[in-house]
């Protein structure tokens, strides 16, 4: 009862196979792709897995992509499901305005940070920030309750907005310092901060909210970049959307 997680970003397509769909599984296989390539998955990494007996993933790459992904899936009899954030689902609320307008990555990825924390003492809020492309920061109250969050820029798109509009800003990455005297620590510290400060500002919006301590998870693929910078406590978590993938999976699989 094999089960494949599949998460589409807006750079990479990251998948894994589990034994079954349960947080317990092991991963018996895995991979990621950048979305240029998605078109040879078929005949590359997925041409020697077993067919999967169910799929669930998560995508905001946008139908185009979508449709890509599930033409090669083509190769297994398995239906693809994508979620689609609800109003409530795997023990959390969904406070957003219109539901379902919010984005699948940060719904999903709430679930897996909220399903971790269990066990771990009585409840706690908690801050779940995604560092991707773009770069997310979402509060959840004790009782499981989304309240609302952040969109900013990721450290990439900071740098190609400032490329295209400042003359002269054409220069390498440089390096995160307290006070930079060159503008590629300027600009690498500038971004880094921009970036830390939102987190530690939701925290702090948090914890006046609850008056209780937020816990904060962090995940993404720059995630690593950002814990040298953050003044505050945190968790750095790999695989954070397939988490909330395989807790999903075991409800809907398993009739959970």
């Amino acid at each position: 009862m094999t089960f494949l997680a599949i998460d589409v970003g807006n750079t990479r397509l990251k998948w894994a196979r589990y034994a079954f769909p349960h947080p317990s599984a092991p991963v018996l296989a895995q991979g990621v792709e950048f979305l240029d390539n998605i078109d040879k998955l078929s005949e590359g990494g997925w041409a020697t897995l077993a067919p999967p007996k169910h799929m669930l993933g998560c995508i905001v790459a946008g139908d185009a992509v979508r449709r890509r992904v599930e033409e090669q899936m083509e190769i297994w009899d398995v239906a693809a499901q994508w979620v689609v954030p609800s109003a409530a689902e795997a023990g959390l609320i969904n406070g957003y305005d219109h539901p379902t307008r919010l984005g699948a990555d940060r719904w999903v990825a709430m679930i897996g940070a909220w399903h971790r924390s269990f066990g771990a003492g009585p409840a706690r809020p908690m801050v779940v920030v995604m560092v991707g492309t773009a770069v997310t920061v979402d509060a959840i109250d004790p009782s499981g309750k989304f309240l609302g969050g952040l969109i900013l820029p990721g450290h990439g798109i900071m740098l190609r907005a400032l490329e295209t509009g400042t003359a002269g800003l054409h220069v390498p990455t440089g390096e995160v310092c307290e006070f930079p005297t060159n503008t590629s620590d300027a600009l690498t510290s500038g971004g880094t901060y921009a970036i830390a400060g939102a987190v530690e500002r939701m925290v702090q919006h948090l914890r006046s909210h609850c008056g209780v301590e937020p816990k904060c998870v962090m995940a993404g693929g720059a995630g690593w970049k950002m814990a040298p910078s953050l003044s505050l406590q945190f968790e750095l978590v790999d695989n954070l959307i397939f988490d909330g993938l395989l807790e999903l999976a075991a409800r809907r699989f398993n009739g959970n």
